[in-house]
Formats: structure tokens, C-alpha cells, sequence
């Protein structure tokens, strides 16, 4: 077991779960990760301000497809916040889930107030006959700076960064709804994303090279991040436009994943020049498909 948000299953989460997979499997023991929903600082602080890497089925599907035997996505609640250390290992950890192996970060604290620490699990585990194995300092500080690092990219629109620290493609996850069809006008029909979640973070205003999987074929595209100001647009809206694709996809969700950043969101003196510009965001977005 090993307790955490792990938000972004990122490469430095990954040496831990690793850890994790491995070891059950030399013991028989499952391979289990603890995490919780919604983010304590949603509950407990009211951060409504916090955007996160992952929403909670991205989450999912990523440590799924890891190979780990067990989640558990526990309700995050304050009254599961006023859990004393002692209730939290013996009722949840103990006689839950029948844990006999935690392994942790050196700085994991948890219980009310987080007032308890590794040491104390230890003890807890000399209690109640579970071993703890501390993760090692350099380890849990990757993980720090490269959520970190990741957010930061994804802010600026350094998406290449971003993806290299993931260790996959940056994707927004959201369902197909009718827009205004300025972009079947200019010649661009798009697929206008709608993400229900309003913690996901995304990424930087701008034009990027995406592509998605609809009815098991991958499809590629460029995506618009933005205002739309060449049209006089007042609304944030995520629009892709698919090459070579033509289907009805209102209502449908799907997966967007982020390539690579092809441009800033700019405003055109005129809807020719914004034509003429998608035209050469065309042009490139196919020669870095094809490459």
C-alpha cells in the first residue's frame, strides 16, 4: 500500500508505484494505492483555485493501465479530515483493508491536524503487524519538482516539458457540444470541448497539434485554446478541428491529447488573414504528423 494524490502519475510517481508493483509480486501481497477524492485542499480550504493534472477518471485510467492491482479512491470529507491518526490505521488501513505493507514518503503526515508521521506508523505497525518502508528523500523531492515543473510548462505552453515529465501526452478529457460554426464558416469545422470538471488544468491560450481516439481510430487534429478575438469572441472554448475526419461527434466524449504547441492565440486584422494563418497551422501540424 501506498497512500497519496499522486495527481498526474507522472515519471516521479512512477519509480514509487513501481516500487510498489514489483514488491507485491515478489511477496504475494496485492499492489495497492490509497488516494482520495476530492483533493483535501478543496474540502479543507476551499481552494477553489486548484487546478490538478488529472481529473479523477484520467487518474484512474492511468494507474489502470500501470498493472496495479488495487485502487482506493476514498471520499475525502471533513469529517474524514477529523480522523485521529490511531482511527485512521486501525479502522481504515487495519481492519479495511487488511494492509501489511505501507511503503511512504519520509515526509508523509497524516491523522487530524496531520499531526502523526512515518515514525509514528511505524509504531503503529509494531501495533497492528504491518512493516512500513520509507520511500528515500531524493525520490519523494522528484516527485515535488516535477509536478511542479509540469504545471508550470502547461501555464507557459511549453507542452513538450510537460509531456516529458508526464511520461505520456497531456490530454483534457471533456464531451462534444454544439458551438456558434464559425470554424465550418471559415472552412475549419471544429469539435468544441466541454470539461465538466473545473479543477482540470488547462493548458495556455494558443494552438497545439492533437489527436484522439474515436471509435478505436486514432484521428488527428489542431486545437484552439481560447477567446477567439478575431471574431470578437467573449467566451473561453477548446475547439478541434479534425483532418480527414467527418462524423457526427455531439455528445460524445472523448480524449484530447496534447503534441505539441503550434502558436499563441493572436487577434487578425481581418477573417481572410485568420484563414490564411489556420491554413498554415494546417500546413504544419501535417508535417509534424507525418514526421
Amino acid at each position: 500500500m501506498t497512500i497519496g494524490t499522486f495527481d498526474g502519475v507522472h515519471i516521479g510517481h512512477l519509480k514509487i508505484l513501481n516500487k510498489i508493483i514489483n514488491h507485491a509480486k515478489s511477496t504475494e501481497l496485492k499492489s495497492s494505492v490509497l488516494t482520495f477524492f476530492p483533493h483535501p485542499r478543496m474540502v479543507l480550504q476551499k481552494d477553489a483555485n486548484i487546478k490538478l493534472l488529472n481529473t479523477i477518471e484520467e487518474k484512474i485510467n492511468i494507474l489502470e493501465r500501470l498493472g496495479l492491482d488495487v485502487l482506493i479512491i476514498h471520499p475525502f470529507t471533513k469529517e474524514f479530515s477529523r480522523l485521529t491518526a490511531t482511527e485512521f490505521v486501525r479502522d481504515i488501513l487495519v481492519n479495511t483493508l487488511n494492509t501489511k505493507k505501507v511503503i511512504i514518503g519520509y515526509d508523509h503526515r497524516f491523522g487530524r491536524n496531520r499531526t502523526a508521521n512515518i515514525n509514528d506508523l511505524v509504531t503503529f505497525g509494531n501495533t497492528y503487524d504491518f512493516s512500513v518502508d520509507e520511500i528515500p528523500a531524493q525520490e519523494i523531492d522528484d516527485v515535488s519538482v516535477s509536478s511542479t515543473k509540469i504545471r508550470k510548462a502547461l501555464e507557459d505552453g511549453d507542452i513538450e516539458t510537460a509531456n516529458n515529465y508526464l511520461g505520456y501526452d497531456y490530454m483534457l478529457t471533456g464531451t462534444i457540444i454544439k458551438g456558434k460554426g464559425i470554424g465550418k464558416q471559415l472552412g475549419y469545422p471544429t469539435a468544441n470541448l466541454s470539461i465538466a470538471e473545473d479543477y482540470k488544468l488547462i493548458p495556455k491560450n494558443g494552438a497545439y497539434v492533437v489527436n484522439s481516439v474515436i471509435n478505436g481510430k486514432t484521428v488527428y487534429g489542431m486545437m484552439n485554446i481560447g477567446f477567439n478575438p478575431t471574431v470578437n469572441g467573449t467566451k473561453k472554448s477548446i475547439e478541434v478541428n479534425f483532418f480527414n475526419f467527418d462524423a457526427d461527434l455531439y455528445n460524445l466524449k472523448i480524449q484530447v491529447n496534447i503534441l505539441v504547441r503550434l502558436r499563441d492565440e493572436h487577434k487578425f486584422e481581418t477573417v481572410d488573414a485568420l484563414k490564411t494563418q489556420l491554413a498554415k497551422d494546417k500546413e504544419k501540424s501535417l508535417h509534424y504528423i507525418n514526421r
